[in-house]
């Protein structure tokens, strides 16, 4: 029996999340691109970072990106902004939950761009896929697994081996508009959890499951209305120079080695960056090496750090310049890297344990003891940022912390075992599942894992209605809670009826009747602490109603028009009765469709556009009665499910 295993899990970006671009592996190129074309004109500075969305079934997701460029408005040759160092380290897509990897700052030409062309290694090596600690009941893999490559198939590619690779080309929302007065910030994000990015597929006979990578539509644009509040993944690099006049000191970024190594090795990169002590709030600097933490505010008396290796802890300012938080410090690339980062598997307060995952898929605990600090990263505000908003065992009482929130934890001895967490940034607090008992003043969150101690039920409160929270996709700013649906994610829904429209929004369920399970509306929500509605907690800031992956169905009814669009029926093991599944065929808001082929032992994605009369028909013919499918959609209060993604198989049915 063929098998095919799709999966998605709870994903979502806030708009003011991130910024552009990644590194990986190419020939030929050491650095930022500085052609004719750009040395001749003015520019402006863009930072240069990678982002995206993260999925439960993943440790490692690796990425070699060879190259970005920017293409102009009006037409024009691209501008290559970016290209690969011959190291070629891997960017791995699953630390970045919500989070930046700053590569640098880059120069591009003063000018207005429409898109971007992102190109991705093909060939056999240049993805990596290891396997989570703890995935989704029911994924084929062992955790903690790595998957050889030559059980992944890169979809798409462009040239022959050994320099296969796969361009991608992103439209933006909105012009990127580059001048040399302001700086501007671009996201290009690789959504992890879109249910066509990794198909996997186990041919009858064989031993071992198929991965297909399909960079089609998992990377999108997303704008960034403020660079100040930013969270960025911590840095990693050598100290090459200390300012002169002791503000700063200039690192040369450094890369982890993947897979990961004993001992851990820096890749070293040909990019610089230049990081301010905070003058103001003073930095957290801790020597790993000597044990001690003392805050600094210029780096006068430290002369000692040149040459060695940091982590960082920094935050953007309005002029583009980065100050850091706290910096940790070690003559061993080793010490600075071993505390792990990553997403909570578990919590035990009555260990007190954190059990973190790191890069290799493994699970790190961390105990917690009386001198343990948590931080909430705020780059927007600078004294928060640098605060803890709790400290001890006690803090991780009332669901303070829970599986899914990204962190990266610092040890007292990183060389101990087990480790004590000296603090644990917390990076994106987000809580998941499905969605109940809303009303105008919180909701209840319930997540269920494979592992049952990892549940939680939560009930958040909304922000304060005159609570900052970031802007809109005009740049206008926002008071009070927001909300979006994951298939529009300019569209949000903010101001004094966001909260009415959310509870109307979270109502309705999806039922195929008898034993098949209901589906409810499902989201995930970024949490604020300390804001007025929770002094003392957390408070939901913004909300994303996120897509549910349905179980395998058939068809009951081909696809006929309704309404302005289209539907179709569909059954599920176990049901009683059919579901209606709404499909978009609309420029901009159109379902994305996607046919899955197997044949001699390849499976092969192709995506279906419905906005045209061709591909409508495609998809028309390819839902007979009978064919199975897989949906991601939304439910609606009427009952009915509104498609985000169709995939459709051929020749072979997917897993159930």
């Amino acid at each position: 029996m063929e098998k095919y295993w799709i999966r998605s899990a709870v994903c979502g970006a806030l708009l003011m999340s991130t910024l552009a671009a990644c590194g990986g592996g190419s020939s030929g190129s050491s650095g930022f691109a500085t052609n004719s074309t750009m040395s001749s004109q003015q520019s402006g500075s863009v930072p240069l970072i990678v982002s995206d969305a993260s999925s439960d079934d993943w440790a490692t997701i690796g990425v070699k990106v060879l190259s970005i460029a920017l293409i102009p408005q009006g037409g024009g040759a691209n501008v290559t902004v970016y290209d690969a160092p011959s190291s070629e380290p891997y960017v791995n897509l699953e630390q970045l939950d919500q989070l930046g990897e700053i590569l640098g700052n880059v120069s591009v030409p003063l000018g207005t761009y429409t898109g971007a062309v992102v190109t991705v290694g093909g060939n056999p090596g240049d993805v990596m896929l290891v396997v989570a600690a703890n995935p989704e009941a029911g994924f084929s893999l062992p955790a903690g697994s790595t998957v050889s490559s030559g059980d992944i198939e890169i979809q798409h590619t462009q040239g022959s081996a050994p320099n296969l690779m796969v361009p991608i080309t992103v439209s933006f929302a909105s012009p990127l508009v580059v001048t040399s007065s302001q700086n501007n910030a671009l996201d290009l994000e690789f959504d992890l959890s879109h249910p066509a990015f990794i198909v996997g597929h186990m041919p009858p006979g064989a031993s071992s499951t198929h991965w297909a990578v399909n960079f089609s539509g998992p990377v999108r644009h997303r704008p960034i209305a403020d660079i100040t509040r930013l969270v960025l993944r911590h840095l990693y690099g050598n100290v090459s120079a200390i300012a002169s006049d002791n503000s700063s000191i200039t690192i040369t970024k450094d890369f982890p080695a993947l897979p990961v190594q004993t001992p851990e090795t820096a890749v070293a990169s040909s990019q610089s960056l230049m990081i301010l002590a905070d003058a103001t709030n003073g930095t957290l600097l801790y020597d790993l090496d000597a044990h001690t933490a003392t805050t600094i505010k210029n780096f006068s008396g430290e002369s000692s750090l040149d040459g060695k290796y940091v982590r960082v802890a920094a935050r953007y300012q309005q002029d583009g310049t980065l100050v850091a938080t706290r910096i940790w410090v070690s003559s061993s690339f080793q010490s600075v890297w071993l505390s792990p980062e990553g997403h909570v598997l578990h919590v035990d307060s009555a260990s007190p344990t954190v059990t973190i995952e790191d890069e290799s898929g493994a699970g790190v605990p961390m105990v917690v003891d009386a001198n343990t600090q948590f931080y909430f990263r705020q780059p927007a505000n600078a004294l928060a940022d640098a605060m803890p908003i709790g400290s001890g065992p006690a803090f991780l009482a009332n669901e303070n912390l829970v599986r899914g929130f990204k962190v990266h934890a610092s040890a007292v001895d990183p060389l101990a075992t087990p480790m004590v967490a000296q603090s644990i940034d917390i990076e994106t607090p987000v809580y998941s599942g499905a969605i109940s008992q809303a009303n105008t003043s919180s909701f209840n969150y319930t997540h269920d894992y494979l592992r049952a101690s990892d549940d939680y039920g939560v009930t958040l409160d909304y922000i304060a209605a005159s609570s900052a929270n970031g802007n809109d996709g005009s740049g206008a700013a926002i008071n009070g809670y927001k909300w979006w649906n994951f298939a529009y994610p300019t569209l949000v829904d903010s101001g004094s009826g966001a909260i009415g429209d959310f509870v109307a929004a979270t109502n309705g369920s999806v039922s195929f009747g008898g034993s098949a399970a209901s589906i409810s509306a499902w989201g995930i929500s970024y949490a604020r602490w300390g804001d007025p509605a929770n002094t003392s907690g957390w408070s939901a800031a913004a909300t994303v109603l996120v897509p549910v992956p349905v179980p395998a169905i058939s068809v009951a009814s081909g696809l006929t028009a309704a309404g302005s669009g289209y539907s179709f029926t569909a059954t599920a093991t176990g049901g009683t009765q059919p579901v209606t599944i709404d499909v978009s065929n609309s420029g901009g808001e159109a379902t994305l469709v996607y046919q899955v082929d197997y044949s001699s032992s390849v499976v092969t994605i192709t995506p279906v556009d419905i906005t045209m009369a061709g591909g409508l028909t495609t998809l028309m013919n390819g839902l007979s009665v009978g064919t199975k499918v897989r949906v991601s959609g939304v439910t609606q209060s009427d009952g009915t499910l509104k498609a985000y993604v169709i995939a459709y198989f051929t020749n072979t049915a997917p897993a159930s």
